[in-house]
């Protein structure tokens, strides 16, 4: 599953609203070991067409260099898809968010990554946000996402609170 703050989808939807009609793309990174992504860093789509995207090499080993010098690691990759649906368009009129060939390749390249993708038709439009993992085998396997308002009660629920009245 992948917990993510409400916050960083808004940065991720912005972005693609943003570019569109290009896709847009970028990464989010967090404490090494957690899973949990803190920052959204844009990135610059390289193919710059409305049915592809790709990091820009420079820019993608600066913030490889710099998310390791602040002991983060990348946690999600995130592009949209636009106008052009992977799949037909789903009983909602959105283009499905769901990897493409090529996604599946890059996911493939970082094995335990999660991989985002908001669809919209339109900058204004409604979006579908979706993740996805590569499971042992290589299969595309959807994640289910939680969008939290913070990370502290969000693996535990909010009732799990200390009783201010008990001493242990």
């Amino acid at each position: 599953m992948l917990v993510i703050r409400a916050d960083l989808v808004d940065e991720m939807v912005a972005h693609a609203r943003r570019d569109h009609p290009l896709e847009a793309c970028g990464q989010l990174t967090g404490p090494e070991g957690s899973d949990r992504p803190e920052r959204y860093i844009p990135m610059t789509n390289t193919d710059a067409v409305e049915s592809d995207y790709a990091f820009d090499s420079r820019e993608q080993l600066r913030v490889h260099r710099e998310s390791e010098e602040r002991g983060e690691e990348p946690v999600v990759v995130f592009h949209s898809h636009t106008r052009v649906p992977r799949r037909p368009l789903t009983d909602t009129g959105l283009p499905e968010a769901y990897p493409s060939e090529k996604d599946i390749q890059y996911m493939g390249l970082q094995p335990g990554v999660h991989f985002v993708i908001v669809a919209l038709t339109g900058p204004d439009s409604e979006h579908d946000l979706r993740s996805f993992l590569l499971d042992g085998a290589g299969a595309v396997v959807e994640d289910d996402v939680a969008v939290v308002e913070n990370y502290m009660f969000a693996h535990t629920g909010s009732d799990d609170v200390p009783d201010p009245t008990s001493r242990s």
